[in-house]
């Protein structure tokens, strides 16, 4: 089975690994998953501040 990605340079949703568009690589449009105990968190905000 497989599962609907995201085009990360039109943004449109297809099913095939290079955006059929544009020819962009295509990944999935879920968020990481949660966890309390995330060992990089703080690097994700130090990121995302300079950004």
């Amino acid at each position: 089975m497989k599962h609907i990605l995201k085009c990360q340079n039109c943004g449109r949703y297809t099913m095939q690994e290079v955006c059929p568009e544009c020819g962009s690589r295509a990944v999935s449009p879920k968020p990481p998953r949660y966890s309390p105990e995330d060992k990089y968190a703080r690097y994700r905000r130090m990121a995302k501040s300079k950004s």
